[in-house]
């Protein structure tokens, strides 16, 4: 795991090296290990390294043998010793035992068609010079990100936006379209980022810069058209599911270094850490966050699936006051506003993680979206039933089953506010968004808080609906509606907001990897092939999931309820222990300065705060304040004080030229 950076430029052959010095030392969280620099006439590759294959032999940039060919390269491709048996076979030799090289002699191979061979996580570069040609390329799910800008001419590209930055040609300001966005849907839609003209290579594609420019272009797309696979028994689907889970689990222990796990107690982290501790290392050594609030806690399952284990286990307690002191540190890697805190604990687990000397761990993240694990399918499965039959009395009752504690209340009001939310657009099924609209209807309300300058500004932009629908695959509507309601998740939220904020920028903030088994590509086209029923059976979730891992673990944990991982809110910034950055940044003279926001609104929003009512605050307050938070502080770290956050560049560089 690293982080890289460059540039193309084939009308300046001026000295790249003291930009690409000042980008690594953005960066040098995510490879604190090693660094390396390779320029000639026309580019600039530079690269941060995490030593984790190969640790003596495998500092980037890398070549071929002639020195036609340069990578840099961020991520693992887990399958490498297969490929490289093949490479060997046909003549390439090799100076290194790392995965990265063997990207170079595939190209040299193939051309741009290697990227199908790989199994992994990655983000990459390839100069190719004979041809003039620079190759970038992410992974299929978009675990690893890799973010550019081209004027046509010139393109930079980079692991992380700051990284472009560094060069002070490029133009720095907050994109309003997209901070709408992420007010409606918690994420920037396809390749968009939070800054105007930045923008991200999209998952499962590939790009081309030559004198010509940039084009992109798709190499793998999920999709969940299939044959009839009606006679498969349930027990055939898992016992290839679960021989499948077992082998992307057995690939990603490939290191030189040792490789922790996760832990919340939950079904998908435990069934990892028990194929770990049961078929690969019964010494595994696993991680968890704990919460001082009762509320957000998993303790109790933690402890259940520890003792079932027996790993060595190690744990933080995160409370609200630890929560509002990183979360400037937060944002600083996010790269983008947040609507949750969510990603503020995970910070601080990875920084437990480093303190023990592991830089590698393996998670669950995925699983829920692949074998739909979250309220909202189940959600679109009653509304669905219920809007066949919109008047009655009795379909909408089925919300207390995923809402028990709700309506338990003796408040009816309560009970038939979230009826009345649930009823919108009751019966508008043949939206292909149908899953989803409630919900981004819901969070564009937040929206009320932007300046009245911004909403004028915005209200000639067209529908997130529309817009996001217009991408849809041609296919979209010949499938099962629960196969939509999980392509748009998988599509909005879990690369560009699951895996980049609570996955691969808060991880390698304190320089580690993590890595995932369910997102194995075999394992995602295989759930995208097993019939609803498997996946969401009636109103019980991850079904096919916990037949197989009932075999493995506890029945108390493989049945468990899903537990959505949450973490506290409003009193981390505003309650008995907030911190002196949020006088500052939600001062009125700030919120006037930045112009995102309705300083009179955000101001009774903190007040109703401070005076102990918290506790009050909507699901949309919240939301809406941990959004205003991270949007200023994003302005205040990226766009008004960027100069103050460049880093120390790096010393002992090594240095290649042509």
């Amino acid at each position: 795991m690293c982080g890289i950076v460059g540039m193309v430029d084939f009308n300046n052959s001026e000295p790249k090296e003291p930009l690409l010095r000042r980008m690594l030392g953005l960066i040098r969280h995510r490879g604190p290990d090693a660094f390396g620099i390779y320029t000639d006439n026309s580019v600039g590759l530079a690269s941060a390294r995490l030593s984790i294959i190969d640790i003596t032999g495998g500092d980037q940039p890398l070549h071929n043998e002639d020195k036609s060919i340069w990578i840099v390269y961020n991520g693992e491709v887990f399958n490498y010793p297969e490929l490289r048996e093949d490479l060997n076979s046909r003549g390439h030799q090799f100076y290194t035992r790392t995965d990265t090289e063997v990207l170079v002699h595939l190209y040299e191979e193939y051309g741009a068609d290697f990227l199908k061979y790989l199994n992994g996580q990655f983000a990459f570069a390839v100069w190719d010079r004979s041809k003039g040609k620079l190759l970038l390329g992410r992974d299929r799910l978009g675990i690893r990100p890799l973010f550019y800008y081209n004027n046509g001419c010139r393109l930079v590209f980079g692991s992380e936006i700051k990284t472009l930055f560094a060069d002070s040609n490029i133009p720095r300001s907050l994109d309003t379209q997209t901070l709408s966005d992420i007010f409606t849907c918690w994420a920037p839609l396809g390749h968009l980022t939070a800054f105007k003209g930045i923008y991200q290579l999209l998952p499962g594609h590939y790009a081309m810069f030559d004198h010509k420019g940039l084009t992109t272009h798709a190499y793998w797309h999920l999709s969940f058209t299939s044959s009839n696979n009606g006679s498969r028994s349930l027990e055939n689907w898992a016992e290839e599911l679960g021989e499948l889970l077992e082998d992307a689990t057995r690939i990603r222990l490939r290191a030189d270094v040792p490789v922790g796990a996760y832990f919340s107690g939950g079904l998908d982290s435990t069934y990892i850490t028990s194929l770990v501790k049961r078929r690969f290392n019964n010494k595994v050594c696993t991680f968890s966050v704990r919460f001082t609030d009762d509320r957000f806690d998993e303790t109790s399952y933690q402890s259940k699936a520890i003792r079932a284990l027996k790993t060595d286990h190690r744990g933080i307690r995160c409370s609200e006051s630890d929560i509002g002191k990183v979360f400037p540190e937060v944002i600083w890697h996010t790269e983008v506003p947040i609507l949750r805190t969510a990603p503020a604990p995970l910070f601080q687990l990875s920084k437990l993680v480093r303190e023990n000397s592991f830089k590698v761990v393996l998670t669950g993240e995925g699983s829920d979206e692949i074998f739909a694990g979250y309220d909202i399918f189940k959600e679109d499965r009653i509304r669905r039933f219920w809007g066949r039959e919109p008047i009655s009395k009795m379909r909408p009752r089925l919300l207390q089953k995923l809402y028990p504690d709700i309506f338990a209340q003796e408040d009816t009001r309560t009970r038939m506010f979230l009826e009345g939310f649930f009823r919108k657009g009751l019966t508008q099924v043949d939206s292909p968004v149908y899953s989803h609209l409630i919900r981004w209807e819901n969070g564009s309300h937040i929206k009320t808080f932007f300046s009245a300058e911004l909403q004028k500004e915005l209200e000639n932009e067209k529908n997130f609906a529309d817009r996001f629908i217009a991408t849809l695959p041609a296919e979209f509507m010949d499938w099962h509606p629960l196969s939509r309601a999980q392509y748009i998740e998988i599509s909005i939220f879990l690369s560009n907001y699951l895996l980049s904020s609570q996955g691969d920028r808060v991880a390698m903030g304190h320089s580690v990897e993590g890595r995932f088994p369910f997102l194995d590509y075999r394992v995602v086209e295989f759930a995208s092939r097993v019939p609803p029923a498997y996946r969401l059976n009636g109103l019980k979730d991850k079904y096919i999931l916990r037949k197989v891992a009932g075999d493995l673990i506890p029945n108390v944990l493989a049945q468990r309820p899903k537990q959505p991982y949450r973490a506290p809110i409003s009193r981390c910034f505003l309650g008995p222990h907030s911190s002196d950055y949020i006088e500052d940044i939600l001062s009125e003279r700030a919120l006037q300065q930045t112009g995102y926001f309705n300083p009179a609104k955000v101001v009774k929003l903190v007040e109703k705060c401070r005076k102990g009512q918290g506790h009050l605050l909507s699901e949309r307050e919240n939301m809406a304040l941990v959004g205003i938070i991270s949007t200023q502080l994003l302005d205040y770290q990226f766009l008004r004080n960027f100069p103050a956050y460049l880093n120390q560049e790096p010393k002992n560089v090594k240095i290649f030229k042509a």
